[in-house]
């Protein structure tokens, strides 16, 4: 990042981009010192990509089956993200596992969200996954990505009570609220750390 230019980000998502729509707003509120260089989606159709449009985010939209493998289509994502000048990824409901050619192209840059207190019900359907275990406490989690399913290092959680009568939309929507506020923060703090290590390089160059 050059002096004085925002941190470029990319979100990633698959479906309607509620967290994406969440890390958009507070940075067009001026919450958040960073720019929206790219929305990632593997469903062309999804509305996550209407709500890009809605803020003039430029969009990467493509299906999985017409690539060969995971990594020739990650190799075009790399490419797109370089040619944007993306620092850091955000994953918003990206239903896909990361492979190690953006894993290797973004080591300790990629984060996730994910609806549950990891490492308690890891993987799909984690709301449904707490509702059959009848907990009392579940959650939100944001954790850096690694090679394996929701098992990278914890960046921040919070939790969410769950009542003896809820639904599986009652607690997803509770779960919603607490994701779209905390989210943001985190992204927040992300790029601010970013910004100032890179000034602290700065001037150990400088000097």
């Amino acid at each position: 990042m050059r002096k004085g230019q925002l941190t470029k980000i990319a979100v990633f998502a698959s479906g309607s981009g509620s967290n994406f729509e969440a890390i958009a707003e507070q940075i067009t509120q001026g919450k958040i010192d960073a720019e929206i260089a790219l929305l990632v989606c593997d469903k062309p159709d999804a509305y996550a990509v209407k709500r890009a449009e809605k803020h003039h985010i430029p969009v990467f939209a493509f299906r999985s089956k017409e690539y060969s493998s995971k990594q020739e289509f990650e190799q075009v994502i790399v490419k797109k993200l370089k040619d944007a000048e993306v620092e850091f990824i955000f994953l918003a409901g990206y239903m896909r596992l990361i492979g190690e050619t953006l894993l290797e192209a973004y080591p300790e840059k990629i984060v996730n969200i994910h609806p549950s207190l990891l490492p308690a019900f890891p993987g799909k359907d984690a709301i449904g996954q707490a509702i059959n275990y009848k907990v009392k406490i579940t959650g939100v989690t944001v954790h850096y990505v690694d090679a394996g399913m929701d098992t990278g290092p914890i960046i921040e959680q919070e939790s969410v009570r769950v009542s003896n009568d809820e639904s599986r939309e009652t607690l997803q929507a509770k779960i919603q609220r607490v994701e779209h506020e905390l989210y943001p923060k985190v992204v927040k703090q992300l790029v601010a750390k970013t910004v100032k290590e890179e000034e602290i390089d700065e001037k150990a160059r400088v000097n």
